[in-house]
C-alpha cells in the first residue's frame, strides 16, 4: 500500500470511529450521580422529595463499599431536566438500569428508601439477572397502603393532586406544604412542585405486589414502628404485602419514624451491614 492509500485508509478508519469515541459513558437525564469510597458496588436511591445527603451519614458509617449516590432530578434543588415532564418513575427506573449496564457494575446491591426503594423493586423486577441484592427502606409493594388504602381506592386523589400541583397557584401551596414539613436548612424544600406532584401520583397509583416473584436477588425490608400499640398492626401490613416475595427478610426498627436513617441511624447501619454481607 503506497503511502496516500495509507493516509486515506486511516482517515476513513477514524471517521468511522468518531461517534464512538465522541459518545462517551452514557449521561443520565432523570437523576445525578456522586460516587464515593471503595468495595462492590451500591447504588442508594433517597425518597420522594429527598436528595442524596439522606444517605450521606450511612455511606460514611458504613465502609468497605463504593456507593453510587444517586439525586432525582426535580428533587432537593436538582433541576428537573429529564424529569420536566410526562411520566417519573417508570423511565426512572429503566434509566438506572441503563447507568448500571454502562458502568458496568457487576449485581449491585440497591438501597432505597419510600420512592427509591419502589424504583429498587422496579429494577430488580424487571432484570432480575442484574441486580445483586435489594433493600426496601419502609416501603410497600403498594405504596398507597401506607395509608391504609389501596392503589384503586386512592386513584382519583392521586389524580387530583398532580393536576392541583399542574396550576400556578396549586405549585405555590404545594411548595409552601413542603417547606412547612421539611427540616430546618432541608434541600427538600427546594424540589420542584410538579416533579413532586407527578411522582406522587405515580407512586399512589403503583402496585408491584404481581412482580415480587419476579425478582430473584434477596431483599431485606426494614420498616419503621413509631408506637408500640401498633407494632402488632404494622408488622401484619408488612407480612402480607411481602408474602409473595421469594426471599424477603423482614426487619422491624422501633422508636422511629419514616425517616429511619435519621429517627435511628444505628440501627439502620447494623442493618445495612447486615445486608450487604448477607
Amino acid at each position: 500500500m503506497d503511502r496516500r492509500r495509507f493516509i486515506l485508509a486511516s482517515f476513513a478508519i477514524l471517521v468511522a470511529d468518531a461517534p464512538l469515541l465522541a459518545a462517551g459513558p452514557f449521561a443520565p437525564t432523570r437523576f445525578s450521580v456522586e460516587v464515593t469510597g471503595r468495595g462492590a458496588d451500591v447504588l442508594l436511591i433517597p425518597g420522594l422529595t429527598a436528595g442524596r445527603g439522606t444517605w450521606r451519614s450511612t455511606a460514611s458509617a458504613v465502609t468497605g463499599h463504593r456507593y453510587h449516590l444517586l439525586q432525582v432530578a426535580g428533587f432537593a434543588g436538582e433541576p428537573a431536566r429529564g424529569n420536566a415532564s410526562g411520566a417519573i418513575l417508570s423511565p426512572l427506573a429503566d434509566e438506572i438500569i441503563r447507568y448500571i449496564e454502562d458502568r458496568g457494575l457487576r449485581r449491585p446491591a440497591i438501597v432505597g428508601h419510600s420512592m427509591g426503594g419502589t424504583l429498587a423493586m422496579m429494577i430488580a423486577a424487571r432484570r432480575p439477572d442484574l441486580v445483586g441484592r435489594i433493600m426496601v427502606v419502609d416501603m410497600l409493594p403498594q405504596p398507597a397502603a401506607l395509608l391504609g388504602q389501596s392503589a384503586q381506592a386512592i386513584g382519583p386523589l392521586a389524580e387530583s393532586l398532580g393536576n392541583f400541583a399542574s396550576t400556578p397557584g396549586g405549585r405555590r401551596l404545594f411548595g409552601a406544604i413542603m417547606n412547612a414539613f421539611s427540616p430546618p436548612n432541608s434541600g427538600n424544600r427546594d424540589s420542584d412542585p410538579d416533579v413532586v406532584g407527578r411522582a406522587m401520583r405515580e407512586l399512589a397509583s403503583t402496585d408491584l405486589t404481581p412482580q415480587l416473584r419476579r425478582i430473584r436477588a434477596p431483599m431485606t425490608v426494614v420498616y419503621a414502628s413509631p408506637d408500640e400499640r401498633a407494632r402488632e398492626s404494622i408488622d401484619g401490613r408488612f407480612e402480607e404485602a411481602y408474602e409473595n416475595a421469594r426471599d424477603a427478610r423482614l426487619v422491624r426498627i422501633d422508636g422511629s419514624g419514616h425517616m429511619i436513617m435519621f429517627d435511628q441511624p444505628e440501627r439502620l447501619r447494623e442493618e445495612m451491614r447486615t445486608f450487604l454481607t448477607r
